[in-house]
């Protein structure tokens, strides 16, 4: 079918031509006369030229519209002689002026091109019988080169295609610049970009060259004619230009000059480009010199870009620190001026006291008797000074404040030169007080005076470090505190600005949905602001699980049971703004500094209406609590890359929740890998978030006996999630006294609670309670209900079976899950993972009334902290970045050295190889952008930071790649395979390719392991593109061809290059279109659906991204 519509294309185009060839035979009188002659050809052309022929012009536009952009133009490249007509003016001197008799009617052309395309180049001498060539008709005209006239009383209408005439006269060989088919006796003038000179017999094979037929046996007066073929390059490329040379008209082929170049079927040779060689008869011109020199200043802009990049941050950091430091020594010179100021005055204010009390011993022979009066008096004076100047009191300085009360007896007394000094000593020291370092409560909301806000660092450290100085002062001054004093302090709220979060519990449990195992049960109690509670207990316990019921995080589990939030029945999630959740893994990202993880961190949770400057007095509080400043600007470290210690990143870890000014902070095994001075460091900046009022509850596992007496409150569980003991710290031992556990000597109290719980010790030898039976001797202690399978533990006296845990068993439930079939468990695994899935979704996408009365930073300044985070990110991973571009580079070398570009296919092969090694390429190093941090990003999406602003920010930082990497490939592919088609077009359809496979290889990341994905960002290439380049009539194929990107990149690549080929190369163009169902007019359609399948990956990842969490 396709060769019947090409043969409908060049039908019509040679109807065009040869109707302009009707003459009159009183047109010829001058053939004769050489000077008329050229005149008489030009007149004739400009005549015929001028019919147009609109019904035509329309049916070529209707059936070859998929190889034809623009009829005119294409008309005017093959057919358009006007700038040369010698061809013409010699062959109507060779036929003397018969010429319109010989050329070839519409029926005569469809003839011959519908054999052709049939039956292929093999047709080219066996054409079907006809008219004037068949079995009994045999004419020399019906030879190749060779064409016949008909009849001067003939009337041929050149325009029918129905009936060929009878054209049996005057056969001779066919004019130069036509060619004459094999089996039909016309001619056919040949297309522009051909060279159709008479042929010559080469006597040694018996071949008319530069043709390949041979003369006619037994007609020894048969000579070799004109050209015989017009088809494509495959089948017919000896009537195109050669290589090397280029033919201005159809019977002129010119040697390419030295510093020009000549494809095959030129009409004329092209200058070749500065800084190449050509020399002459070249074919191509080398410039490879020019990718060397693109790919030069690519690499130098990159340089540039990441060098500067890099010396810009470092030197902002540098600037920062050394405010930062300047900052922190003023605090700390001021603060310590302070202190010398204050001992000064205590010092002087001692002795002025002793002098006082010597004085009064000296002139009273009374016993000194403290009246009540002067007592209060002076009480509440030294009570003011100790407030306002001393921030730790010493209990000697009241005892002496009182005897020197009743030695004056009330009689005024001189201030005596001691006091002369204190007084000067207090004058010479008020140049200290630019910054007031009295002791105020930090948790009264702090408010920049107006006209003196802060803009520049210096300014904002400087705030943010006499803040922390006074805060330093206050928790000196909290050590004469009370435990409860502090814990009232901590709750008041009219002095605490962080909300309070009391959760309380009832009959909590958590079963695994589908296969009733428990994981929490029967779980009682509270959990209150200002208190650390410890969550302990043997491996099993169901610590974390019950961390995450709490934290609302319990995917994949039936919860029952009651919890309230401040004693109302509300979603936990309705306060996810303000809870902290730090989980046991140390997830932190490697490539960022320990500030940058915190200010990131503090950015995206803190309030948007908090000011800057305490913003920063957060973070450095969190900082100098941690005891993170001396590696504050050193980076975390990978797996690969060595960073900082495992401690310390186990205190970044917990630093990211506190920066958000947590009022419940739930942490999953902080202590984990510390050593004791670590986990004092940590515990104690706990203890300040405590006396903030905040709820913090964490899992430990075996503290040491100092840390242990560190919490306040202690959650003991047993295997199978069940409560041992639950109340303050000081009365665990006192409780488990009373069931006969006794602590011995020397042994860490919460050591041996966990490996009683274990069944490693014993509880008591000298009676038969079994740690079976703890959870149950709990429950009757606090009066709670004992679920039906526990009560036979009740009594204390009858024990469980050995064989019997309360741990796996609930009911008589787990008796018939045993004999469930194998069919049976498949199926109930299969509903467990749909039931997790669902829960996953629902807690993604179904939000909760916001209670936590914090606005967050919305979506696009989330997506703008995120933008320089990610950047920040690639600039490290620069080295990275340069692998990708040294491969990309060794594949466009070598795909553009190998695969030469053939004219046939129109370079199809190279641009196959080409989608394949840049698909694979682009989504391994899209892989690295969403896999290697998933854990990263559920913890942040987890806490409320914006999934959309993360996946945002990760696609516009990708999009300098995909600007960057189709350059970086075209500069050695292109200008090694140099195809006909432009920079430009290549360029084009590279970018959108790179841009639909990074969003394909976002897809795979996310909802793959690594493994797999890896797996098939290498296959999904290589099976697409051989899927789409199969050809054939199979409808389902030519669908799923329609689904492959591969496909369209290919077409759009082939159209680029196809556009370039014309003139001699029409039929070529047709055909290799028609076979790969190709169209012309469908480049802007490829490059679209290519950015469609793009931006519809990037949704179904980021929808992945709410959806697939980890297991």
């Amino acid at each position: 079918m396709w060769r019947r519509r090409v043969a409908v294309v060049v039908l019509l185009c040679w109807v065009h031509f040869v109707r302009c060839q009707l003459l009159d035979d009183g047109d010829y009188k001058q053939i004769d006369n050489a000077t008329a002659l050229p005149f008489l050809a030009r007149f004739v052309y400009n005549r015929l030229n001028s019919l147009t022929t609109t019904i035509l012009s329309s049916d070529i536009t209707r059936n070859a519209s998929f190889c034809i952009k623009d009829p005119s133009t294409d008309w005017n490249r093959a057919f358009n002689y006007s700038s040369d007509l010698t061809f013409l003016s010699s062959c109507i001197q060779k036929t003397n002026g018969d010429i319109s008799r010989r050329l070839c009617t519409a029926a005569e052309v469809k003839f011959y091109f519908d054999n052709f395309f049939e039956r292929g180049s093999e047709s080219t001498n066996y054409l079907k019988p006809n008219k004037n060539c068949n079995l009994t008709t045999w004419l020399p005209g019906c030879e190749p080169g060779w064409a016949c006239s008909v009849g001067q009383n003939d009337d041929v209408d050149l325009k029918t295609s129905k009936d060929m005439p009878a054209r049996t006269l005057d056969c001779q060989a066919c004019c130069e610049g036509f060619f004459c088919p094999h089996g039909i006796t016309c001619m056919i003038p040949c297309p522009l970009g051909s060279y159709c000179p008479l042929a010559t017999l080469n006597e040694a094979t018996g071949i008319c060259e530069p043709y390949l037929y041979q003369l006619p046996p037994g007609q020894p007066n048969h000579t070799c004619g004109g050209a015989n073929i017009w088809a494509d390059v495959g089948s017919g490329g000896e009537v195109f230009c050669a290589p090397g040379s280029y033919c201005p008209t159809t019977i002129k082929k010119v040697p390419c000059s030295s510093g020009h170049y000549c494809r095959m079927g030129s009409i004329s040779e092209k200058p070749c480009f500065k800084l190449t060689s050509c020399n002459s008869n070249t074919t191509n011109q080398n410039i490879h010199a020019y990718g060397i020199m693109l790919i030069a200043a690519l690499s130098t802009l990159l340089l540039i870009i990441y060098n500067c990049s890099d010396q810009v941050l470092t030197i902002r950091e540098r600037r920062h620190a050394k405010s930062r430091e300047a900052a922190a020594r003023i605090a700390r010179d001021k603060a310590q001026a302070h202190q010398r100021r204050k001992s000064a005055e205590d010092a002087a204010k001692k002795l002025a006291i002793e002098l006082q009390n010597q004085l009064s011993r000296t002139f009273s022979c009374k016993k000194p008797v403290a009246h009540p009066e002067q007592f209060t008096s002076l009480n509440q004076t030294h009570s003011e000074m100790d407030e306002d100047v001393i921030p730790h009191t010493h209990p000697h300085t009241s005892t002496a404040s009182e005897q020197s009360s009743s030695a004056s007896g009330g009689k005024s007394i001189k201030p005596s030169d001691l006091m002369s000094v204190m007084h000067e000593i207090e004058e010479q020291v008020d140049c200290f007080d630019d910054h007031s370092f009295e002791v105020e409560d930090k948790n009264i909301k702090r408010k920049i005076p107006k006209g003196k806000k802060m803009h520049t660092h210096s300014q904002i450290f400087r705030y943010a470090y006499s803040q922390l100085e006074k805060e330093k002062a206050m928790q000196q001054q909290n050590k004469n505190l009370t435990f409860s004093g502090i814990i009232s302090q901590a709750i008041n709220p009219e002095t605490s600005k962080r909300p309070i979060i009391e959760i309380s519990f009832r009959d909590l449990t958590l079963a695994l949905k589908g296969k009733n195992k428990y994981l929490l049960r029967c779980v009682t109690g509270k959990i209150m602001p200002g208190h650390i509670t410890a969550v302990m207990g043997p491996s099993g316990a169901g610590k974390t699980t019950f961390l995450s019921a709490i934290a609302g995080r319990a995917v994949g589990c039936t919860v029952t049971g009651l919890i309230l939030i401040n004693g109302k029945s509300e979603s936990i999630h309705s306060y996810k703004k303000i809870i902290g959740f730090v989980p046991q893994d140390d997830i932190v990202h490697g490539n960022l500094t320990v500030e940058e993880n915190l200010w990131f961190s503090a950015r995206c949770r803190l309030s948007a209406d908090l000011h800057k400057p305490d913003k920063v007095l957060i973070v450095e509080r969190v900082i100098e609590s941690l005891g993170l400043q001396a590696v504050r600007d050193s980076l975390v470290g990978t797996v690969e890359k060595r960073g900082i210690s495992g401690g310390q990143r186990k205190r970044v870890n917990v630093g990211l929740e506190l920066v958000l000014e947590p009022s419940l902070l739930i942490l999953d095994e902080p202590t984990s890998g510390l050593d004791s001075s670590s986990s004092q460091l940590l515990l104690r900046a706990l203890r300040r978030e405590a006396l903030e009022g905040v709820n913090i509850c964490m899992v430990v596992h075996q503290p040491s006996y100092t840390l242990f007496k560190m919490f306040d409150d202690l959650i003991l569980l047993a295997k199978g999630g069940l409560t041992v003991y639950h109340g303050p710290v000081k009365k665990v031992e006192e409780y488990f006294s009373g069931l006969g556990i006794d602590v011995p000597e020397r042994v860490n109290p919460p050591d041996h609670f966990i490996d009683v719980l274990e069944g490693i010790v014993k509880p008591n030898i000298s009676t038969d309670l079994s740690y079976r039976e703890l959870p149950v001797r709990w429950m009757l202690h606090k009066g709670y209900p004992i679920p039906a399978d526990m009560r036979q533990n009740s009594s204390g006296i009858a024990m469980a079976s050995p064989d019997v845990h309360i741990a796996n068993q609930i009911s008589s439930h787990g008796d018939r899950n045993e004999e469930q079939s194998f069919a049976g468990e498949i199926w109930q695994g299969m509903m467990s993972n749909v039931q997790r899935r669902r829960d996953i979704i629902r807690h993604n996408f179904l939000k909760s009334k916001d209670l936590s009365n914090r606005r967050t930073p919305n979506v696009l300044v989330q997506y703008r902290y995120f933008l320089g985070r990610v950047g920040k990110q690639r600039l490290r991973e620069a080295r990275i970045q340069a692998i990708d571009y040294l491969i990309l580079l060794l594949a466009g070398a070598c795909l553009g050295s190998l695969p030469k570009v053939s004219d046939a296919n129109f370079g199809a092969p190279g641009y196959t190889y080409t989608i394949i090694a840049v698909s694979l390429l682009c989504k391994i190093a899209a892989l690295r952008s969403f896999s290697l941090d998933k854990l990263q990003y559920w913890r942040e999406s987890a806490s409320g930071i914006s999934s959309l602003a993360h996946f945002l920010a990760k696609d516009t930082i990708d999009h300098f790649n995909t600007v960057i990497k189709p350059v970086v490939y075209l500069s050695m592919f292109y200008f090694f395979s140099n195809p006909r088609s432009s920079f430009t077009d290549n360029y084009s359809v590279l970018l959108c390719l790179v841009y639909c496979v990074t969003g394909i290889g976002y897809v795979l990341a996310i909802f793959l392991e690594p493994g797999p994905s890896q797996l098939c960002a290498v296959l999904l290439p290589v099976v697409l593109t051989l899927i789409a380049t199969q050809t054939g009539d199979r409808k389902f194929l030519k669908n799923l061809s329609n689904l492959c990107y591969s496909k369209w990149a290919l077409e759009a690549f082939v159209i680029a290059n196809a556009e370039r080929y014309y003139g001699v190369w029409l039929i070529t163009r047709c055909g290799s279109l028609m076979t790969m169902g190709y169209d012309l007019h469908h480049w802007a359609v490829c490059i679209s659906i290519l950015l469609l399948i793009g931006v519809v990956s990037r949704i179904v990842a980021f929808m992945g991204m709410l959806m697939f969490h980890k297991k």
